[in-house]
C-alpha cells in the first residue's frame, strides 16, 4: 500500500510540472513490474500524466486495458484530449460515457472539459446537448460550467443563449465570466454592448485583468473609438499591464489602426519582455501605417525572426521597391532556414522581387519552392502582369488550372490587368465571362474596372459603358470617364462625368476612394465649370474623402528618405531646392 502512495506522488508530480514523458513512462514500467496495473487509482493518475505530458494515445492505451473505470478515468481523458487540441476526441469520447456505464454520471468537470471541446468545434448541436445534460444534472449553475457554456454560445454566434446563462449566475458571476462575455461580444462584432459589459464590470468591483484589456481595445479598434482605447491604455498602465507583451500587443494594435504609428511604438517600447509576437506586431503595424522603413528597422533589430516576420519585412521591402534589402533577407531566410523555404516566405519573396522589376528572380523562387497554393499562383500572375509580362501570365494561370488548382477572385484580377497591359480584347473578354461561368465567381469591381479599362485603351468607348450601366458602380464610372478623356469623347464622358456626380450625390457612402471626385473636378475643370468644381470638393470634404498624398522615396547608403508633396521638413531641404533651380535653369537653357 505504501509502495502504491508514492508511486501515486510521483505521478502526481510528473502531471504537475509537465514532466518528461519518459519518466511516466518508466513509472508506467515498474507499475506493471510491481503487478499494481488493475489498481484504479494508479490507473487514473498515469492517464493524467500521459495527457498532461502530451502523449494521449498512451493514456488512451492505459484507459482501454483498465479492467475497471470510475468517473475519474473518463474525466481524465476527456480533459486530456480537450487540453492537447484534440476537441472531437474529447466529445466522442463524452458520447460514450453512459452507453458505457449507464451507473456513471458526469460531474461538472467533465461538463466544463466537453464544453470547452464544444467551443474549438463551434458545434452548436453538441454544446445544447451537453448544456442541456448539465441542467438535468444540476451542474449549470456552477461558475465554471457557465463560464464554459458562455464561451460555448459564444462561439458559436449565439450572443442572446450566453447572455442567458450570464444572467442565471447573477450571485456567483467572477472575472471570467465577465471576460468571457466580453470577448465573446468582440468576437461577434457587437462592440458596443460589449464596451456596456466592460463599463457594468468596472462600476460593480470586478477587477480588470489582460483578458478583459485584449477584449476591450480590439473592441475599440474596430468600432473606430480612439479615445475610448487611450483610456483603457490608461487603465492598462495604472494596473501594470500595459508591460506585459499580451495587452502591449493589443495596444500596438490598436494604435495602428487609427495610424497613429508613433504611439504603438511608445506602446511598444514599454513592453518588458518582448516575444516574437512582439516584434511581429510592431513591424506590421508600421507597414500597416505605410512607414516601411521603421519595419525594417525593427526587422533588423529582432534577434530570432519567424516566418511571420520574414513575410512581413519581404512586404515592406516590396512597398519600398527596395530589392537591396530583400535579397539580403533572402540570404538571411536562407543561412538561417538551411534553404527550406516556407510557402508563405515563398509567396512573400515572390510578390518582393516582382514589385522590385526583378521578375527573374521571382520565377526563380516559385521554381525552388517544394509546395504551391493559390497565393503563390496568384502571386506570379499578378508580378508578370505589372511587368508588362501579360502572355506569359496567362501561361502560368493554363499551368495553373492544369495543375489541379482552382483560381479565385485575385486570380482573375490579376489575369484581366494583364489583358489590360497587353492590349488583349477578345482573351480579357473570354477571361471575364469564364469567372462565374467555369468557376462560379462573381465579378467584382477590380474585375469589371480591369475590362472597362481594356475596352476603353482599346476605343470601344460604347462596350465599355454598357459594362458600367449593367454593375453601375462609381469608380467604374469614373474608369469610364478617364477612358473618356483618353479618347476625347465629350459627350460620353458628359454622360458618365453626369452618372458619377449622380451617384456622389445619392449615396453618402460612395465612393472612398478619392479618384472619381478628383476626375468629375477636372471635367468640370476643363469645360470652366468652376461651380461644379467647388461642388465636387465640397462633397469630398463632408464625406471625408481626402485626395491621397503625393510621396517618393529613395535609397542612399541603406537609409530611405521620404518626400511629400508640400513638406519640407527635411533636414538638406536647402541644398535640395538649390539642386532643383539648378536643374530647373539648365533645363530652361537647352530650350533657349
Amino acid at each position: 500500500m505504501l509502495v502504491q502512495q508514492q508511486l501515486s506522488f510521483l505521478l502526481q508530480d510528473c502531471a504537475a510540472i509537465r514532466s518528461d514523458l519518459r519518466r511516466v513512462a518508466s513509472l508506467h514500467a515498474l507499475i506493471v513490474k510491481l503487478g499494481f496495473e488493475p489498481d484504479v487509482v494508479l490507473s487514473n493518475h498515469l492517464v493524467n500524466s500521459y495527457c498532461k505530458c502530451g502523449d494521449t494515445a498512451a493514456a488512451h492505451n492505459v484507459f482501454d486495458e483498465m479492467p475497471h473505470r470510475n468517473l475519474v478515468s473518463w474525466s481524465a481523458l476527456i480533459s486530456g484530449y480537450s487540453q492537447c487540441g484534440r476537441p472531437l476526441e474529447a466529445v466522442k469520447l463524452f458520447g460514450g460515457l453512459h452507453s458505457a456505464n449507464p451507473r456513471i454520471c458526469a460531474n461538472e468537470y467533465v461538463y466544463a472539459s466537453v464544453l470547452s471541446s464544444c467551443s474549438v468545434l463551434s458545434n452548436q448541436a453538441a454544446g445544447k446537448q451537453v448544456h442541456g445534460l448539465a441542467v438535468k444534472s444540476g451542474s449549470e449553475s456552477t461558475v465554471f460550467v457557465a463560464n464554459a457554456l458562455i464561451t460555448m454560445y459564444m462561439k458559436c454566434g449565439l450572443c442572446g443563449d450566453a447572455c442567458k446563462v450570464f444572467d442565471l449566475i447573477d450571485g456567483s458571476r467572477n472575472s471570467v465570466s465577465w471576460n468571457s462575455l466580453i470577448t465573446g461580444f468582440a468576437d461577434n462584432m457587437e462592440g458596443e454592448k460589449g464596451l456596456e459589459m466592460l463599463r457594468r464590470m468596472h462600476l460593480l468591483g470586478f477587477v480588470l485583468d489582460r483578458f478583459t484589456f485584449m477584449a476591450a481595445l480590439t473592441i475599440c479598434t474596430y468600432l473606430d473609438e480612439l479615445q475610448c482605447g487611450k483610456q483603457l491604455h490608461c487603465m492598462a498602465i495604472k494596473h501594470g499591464l500595459d508591460l506585459t507583451s499580451p495587452v502591449g500587443n493589443v495596444i500596438v494594435t490598436m494604435y495602428s489602426g487609427f495610424n497613429a504609428i508613433d504611439e504603438a511604438e511608445e506602446a511598444f517600447c514599454c513592453i518588458v519582455e518582448k516575444d516574437n509576437i512582439s516584434w511581429n506586431t510592431i513591424i506590421s503595424a508600421c507597414s500597416h501605417c505605410s512607414y516601411h522603413d521603421r519595419a525594417l528597422t525593427h526587422f533588423s533589430t529582432m534577434l530570432v525572426p519567424d516566418n511571420f516576420t520574414f513575410a512581413s519585412a519581404l512586404a515592406s521591402c516590396a512597398d519600398l521597391a527596395s530589392i537591396r534589402r530583400g535579397l539580403q533577407i533572402h540570404a538571411r531566410i536562407i543561412r538561417t532556414r538551411s534553404g527550406h523555404v516556407d510557402i508563405g516566405v515563398g509567396n512573400a519573396l515572390i510578390n518582393m522581387y516582382a514589385k522590385c522589376g526583378s521578375i527573374k528572380y521571382a520565377w526563380a523562387v516559385f521554381n525552388a519552392m517544394l509546395d504551391h497554393n493559390v497565393v503563390s499562383w496568384n502571386s506570379m500572375i499578378a508580378g508578370l502582369s505589372c511587368n508588362g509580362y501579360g502572355n506569359e501570365a496567362i501561361e502560368v494561370f493554363e499551368r495553373m488550372v492544369s495543375d489541379g488548382f482552382s483560381p479565385d477572385y485575385i486570380t482573375f484580377v490579376g489575369l484581366l490587368s494583364a489583358c489590360d497591359h497587353v492590349g488583349s480584347v477578345k482573351q480579357g473578354k473570354d477571361l471575364f465571362d469564364s469567372m462565374w461561368r467555369d468557376y462560379g465567381i462573381e465579378p467584382g469591381v477590380e474585375h469589371v474596372a480591369c475590362l472597362i479599362n481594356l475596352l476603353g485603351r482599346a476605343g470601344t468607348l460604347s462596350e465599355a459603358e454598357a459594362y458600367a450601366k449593367k454593375f453601375d458602380n462609381v469608380i467604374l464610372w469614373g474608369s469610364l470617364l478617364s477612358a473618356c478623356r483618353l479618347h476625347g469623347d465629350v459627350e460620353l464622358g458628359k454622360r458618365a462625368a453626369r452618372r458619377v456626380w449622380e451617384i456622389c450625390q445619392l449615396s453618402p457612402l460612395s465612393p472612398s476612394s478619392s479618384s472619381p471626385y478628383v476626375l468629375l473636378s477636372n471635367m468640370c475643370a476643363a469645360d470652366g465649370m468652376w461651380e461644379g468644381v467647388a461642388e465636387a470638393r465640397k462633397i469630398m470634404k463632408e464625406r471625408g474623402v481626402k485626395k491621397e498624398v503625393g510621396n517618393s522615396w529613395i535609397e542612399i547608403g541603406g537609409v530611405v528618405e521620404r518626400f511629400s508633396v508640400s513638406d519640407f521638413s527635411h533636414s538638406r531641404m536647402d541644398e535640395i531646392l538649390t539642386v532643383i533651380a539648378s536643374l530647373s535653369w539648365s533645363l530652361k537653357s537647352s530650350e533657349l
